[in-house]
């Protein structure tokens, strides 16, 4: 007779990397991915640099990535990894609202977007579609990422969806309070760059001057929380 298939070893798991500077929520999502009988963690990094040094080193099957962090937000991030490996699928997990930043994740090259509060079933779920190759985004607002990839862009020009990347960048982090000079640092852009980027901004979102710029970003940054 022949002899019985050994069950799945920890080697034949999925892999899965996650990058978050929360210590207590990287241990509550550790937790949540080991629980699953096909998938395990396989490291963690609480910032860009750490990330991308874990990533070349244990080259996972997914790498799960919050949005904010320290340095470099993770959508500067999410190009960096496509850049080192294009083939890792990529899912945000964010506190940040989804109709804001899941258009640009999916146009970054990532694969799915999902917010932090989601119950631990949806984050399992979403983690598995992408590990099958599909893309995880909420129904509300994969329709909205249709029309925008397929050019049917919605909206007024003074949407903050409005801005390329760098330009949402340099607007979030104007938000945060920083000064252009810290801008430049964050992002390694030069001050006139920095200069350049926010005149475009006023532009399109229609305000006057310099202050203003600052008062809208702030008041964005503030409404997500």
């Amino acid at each position: 007779m022949p002899k019985p298939k050994p069950q799945a070893t920890l080697s034949a798991k999925k892999r899965v990397l996650i990058v978050d500077d929360h210590p207590i929520f990287r241990a509550g999502l550790t937790g949540l991915v080991n629980l699953e009988t096909d998938m395990t963690v396989c490291g963690e990094a609480q910032d860009a640099p750490q990330a991308m040094q874990v990533l070349e080193k244990l080259k996972p099957d997914l790498v799960l990535l919050d949005m904010s962090l320290p340095g470099k937000s993770g959508l500067e991030l999410l190009k960096d990894i496509r850049a080192l490996s294009p083939k890792t699928p990529v899912l945000i997990i964010s506190m940040h609202d989804e109709t804001i930043y899941a258009e640009r994740v999916i146009r970054a090259g990532g694969r799915g977007y999902i917010m932090k509060q989601e119950g631990p079933e949806k984050i399992i779920q979403a983690i598995r579609r992408v590990m099958s190759g599909g893309i995880s985004v909420s129904d509300g607002i994969s329709s909205q990422i249709l029309d925008a990839l397929s050019g049917a862009k919605k909206g007024a020009a003074s949407s903050v969806s409005t801005l390329t990347d760098r330009e949402f960048e340099v607007y979030r982090l104007l938000g945060q309070g920083k000064e252009p000079h810290e801008i430049a640092r964050t992002l390694h852009l030069s001050i006139k760059t920095v200069d350049t980027h926010r005149s475009h901004i006023r532009q399109k979102l229609g305000l006057r001057n310099a202050t203003e710029l600052i008062h809208h970003a702030t008041r964005w940054t503030t409404e997500q929380g």
